[in-house]
């Protein structure tokens, strides 16, 4: 983990909006439908350092509530939903992994999540989420950094 300062930075694709206890149940799951949309309709050009977030925002409350999710990049398109990552101090979590399969991205991000809830869940812990703008980030297709809006 690490602490970094954000700037202001827009992000265009699909969205949808949900909350954590529907994601736990496959009939009611709504994330892996858009990620699979935006997959097959929008093309990212990686060649040229073109990098892809999954944008989480306008939370209801806090963990049990509802927020919307935008799987997107940085290239702007005026056909996408967009959103702002908030400029502000993030916590990070990064995790590297080494089969570059989709099973093995789904099962390093849940995973990676599962350490945010954990260290969140500690009441003692020195970071705090403030649940403004939070965001993966995938720097390439073996490695992948979640930023956590913090106090």
């Amino acid at each position: 983990m690490r602490v970094e300062e954000i700037e202001e930075k827009t992000i265009y694709g699909l969205s949808t909006r949900t909350k954590n206890s529907n994601e736990m149940n496959s009939e009611t799951s709504m994330i892996a439908a858009v990620w699979q949309k935006f997959d097959n309709t929008i093309e990212v050009n990686y060649k040229d350092g073109e990098r892809v977030y999954g944008v989480y925002y306008n939370y209801e409350s806090d963990a049990n509530g509802e927020f919307d999710v935008l799987a997107g990049y940085g290239t702007s398109n005026d056909n996408l939903d967009k959103v702002v990552i908030k400029k502000g101090k993030y916590l990070v979590f990064a995790k590297t992994f080494e089969k570059t399969d989709n099973k093995t991205r789904v099962e390093a991000i849940i995973e990676t999540w599962g350490k945010i809830w954990e260290y969140f869940s500690n009441e003692s812990s020195q970071y705090k989420r403030v649940y403004k703008t939070d965001f993966e980030y995938y720097k390439g297709k073996n490695d992948i950094e979640i930023y956590i809006s913090i106090i």
